[in-house]
């Protein structure tokens, strides 16, 4: 086996050496014939679809890294390699948590299981005192249908508590749902309560035999934890008892989706205690793939740019899951149908997914390697497992080779190589996530720089809404490193009829538009480089959404 795997692995250098030369650093040097000979061998059959802990992505990691020795980028992994070792952990829970109410002299305590549900994953002991608790209705941000349940709430250090499915509005989809205790603790909140049907689900390992324990996980569990905890009605009985408004009759406004008010729950003292000891019961291994380029700069050169990408994808196809993905794909491309695949293809080859955004960073260090060096280094990572549940960036970010709080920015790539819908209208546009969010200078960075292309991209907002169905700016590795306070920028073309799909195949790329797009994040990771200080860190949140464009403050 290890003979063969060498032999394999000897013959990838062989097939792109032709290609490597130093033309200048400049988005115009993103070479097409480069990306088209990359995907070729990225999205091939051979490599199986890439699932993670398989020989086919093994190979997909060997491949990168041997175009990184190839052009002298310095490599970052464990032990002086390219190869960050990720540790994929099952774990299983026992849990002692509760939480304790007193209400007007009378006090009750709901243990874990017994009428409050805690998450697996809690994190470590921790004792909440929640002397100001507030409740937000439904718990929605929603401007396009101009609901807010924060206008008037402000969260930081409270408990926040939420009821019922949401108004009857467009666009309020499952993901916005399960998502309001991540809003409620963006926005600072101690920790949150919810009803049980918005319980988050925590990923478990799909493989069979073994055991899995309660959840699975690549980041670190041993520190504190915002809790979310959900609820039964018996809990929200008692703790609405002395607040003036019977919870039956919220229960009921929101069944038949009214407006809900918004109040403190001033006569209730709440005490969360988190209580939990781990066992380990199973651990596997996948790499994230790491390089870097020195910048020039004495003073900017231990900071900087992070590019990234994520080389996994679903692998094949394995009986009847013909309708993986359709759920998405239908809800963001209506009234398409998917492609006839190929008689016997079985293979998810991931060209656009994300293929695509894989052979872009590899042109990205290419560029980097070979042409004129910013002022800050750059930094180069190709994250595994995001298809499980962003395993390789959610480990990066726990286990940093680069310290956080050295990274400028980090700038993410996923599905790049298409239309959206595949419409030949959207052929000059880009769709841009979560660039405002925690950077308005990082923003404003990207637009000037897209100003600078030879032929500009239409840089669309319409996905970085705070309503967006689709919830891309939590799906993809780029929300690894915002949720530790790192600006990011998401470049993606949007989703398409062969997502997640075995007809997402390396003939359907449109390698002009995939270049173009790269040339952008290229001309934008250039000036963040380049850039006499770090973007600015305002965290004003999300404010170019749905029709948004240009600058902000312009």
């Amino acid at each position: 086996m290890a003979k063969r795997w060498f032999l394999r692995l000897a013959m990838v250098p062989l097939l792109v050496a032709a290609t490597v030369s130093a033309r200048p650093a400049d988005p115009g040097s993103i070479s097409t014939t480069d990306l088209r000979d990359w995907l070729g061998f990225i999205a091939s059959d051979e490599l199986q679809g890439r699932q993670v802990f398989t020989e086919g992505l093994g190979l997909a990691a060997e491949y990168i890294a041997e175009h990184l020795a190839e052009w002298h980028v310095t490599p970052m992994g464990d032990n002086g390699s390219y190869f960050q070792t990720v540790k994929v952990l099952g774990v299983r829970t026992t849990s002692r948590a509760s939480v304790t109410i007193e209400v007007n002299g009378e006090r009750r305590t709901f243990k874990d299981g017994e009428g409050v549900t805690f998450p697996k994953k809690m994190g470590s002991a921790q004792r909440i005192s929640g002397k100001e608790v507030v409740f937000v209705g439904y718990g929605l941000q929603l401007p396009a249908a101009g609901l807010d349940d924060y206008a008037d709430v402000h969260a930081g250090g409270k408990v926040v508590v939420f009821l019922g499915q949401g108004p009857d509005v467009e666009d309020l989809s499952f993901r916005l749902l399960n998502a309001r205790p991540r809003l409620a603790l963006q926005k600072g909140a101690a920790a949150t309560i919810a009803p049980l049907s918005t319980r988050p689900v925590t990923p478990r390992l799909g493989a069979a035999g073994g055991d899995n324990g309660d959840f699975t996980t690549t980041e670190r569990y041993d520190v504190p934890i915002p809790p979310s905890v959900t609820a039964t009605d018996d809990f929200y009985e008692f703790l609405f008892s002395g607040s003036g408004v019977t919870y039956a009759d919220l229960k009921q406004k929101a069944s038949r989706k009214e407006p809900l008010p918004h109040f403190a729950l001033s006569s209730v003292k709440l005490t969360i205690n988190v209580d939990a000891d781990y066992a380990i019961v199973r651990t596997r291994l996948t790499r994230n793939v790491v390089g870097s380029v020195a910048g020039t700069d004495p003073a900017l050169k231990d900071t900087y740019v992070a590019f990234g990408a994520h080389y996994d994808h679903i692998g094949y196809l394995e009986g009847s899951d013909a309708g993986r993905g359709v759920a998405l794909f239908s809800t963001s491309c209506p009234g398409q149908a998917r492609d006839t695949p190929r008689p016997g293809d079985v293979v998810n080859n991931g060209a656009d997914d994300d293929g695509s955004g894989t052979v872009g960073v590899l042109a990205l260090a290419k560029a980097f390697a070979l042409g004129p060096k910013p002022k800050r280094s750059l930094l180069f990572v190709w994250h595994s497992g995001e298809e499980a549940g962003l395993y390789g960036s959610r480990y990066y970010v726990d286990h940093p080779i680069v310290p956080l709080e050295r990274l400028s920015a980090q700038l993410n790539i996923d599905m790049i190589g298409r239309n959206r819908c595949d419409d030949p209208k959207q052929e000059d546009t880009v769709y841009l996530v979560g660039a405002d969010r925690i950077s308005s200078e990082l923003h404003n960075l990207n637009e000037d720089a897209n100003g600078t292309l030879a032929k500009p991209l239409d840089l669309n907002y319409d996905l970085n809404d705070p309503a967006d169905p689709e919830s891309i700016y939590t799906r993809s590795d780029h929300y690894s490193y915002a949720a530790k306070g790192v600006p990011i920028i998401f470049f993606t073309t949007g989703l398409h009829r062969d997502y997640h799909y075995v007809t997402d195949e390396v003939s359907k790329i449109d390698f002009a538009k995939l270049a173009r797009v790269t040339g952008l994040v290229y001309a934008t990771g250039l000036r963040v480089a380049n850039l006499d200080h770090a973007p600015v860190r305002d965290n004003k949140g999300p404010r170019k959404g749905r029709g948004g464009h240009g600058r902000i403050g312009s």
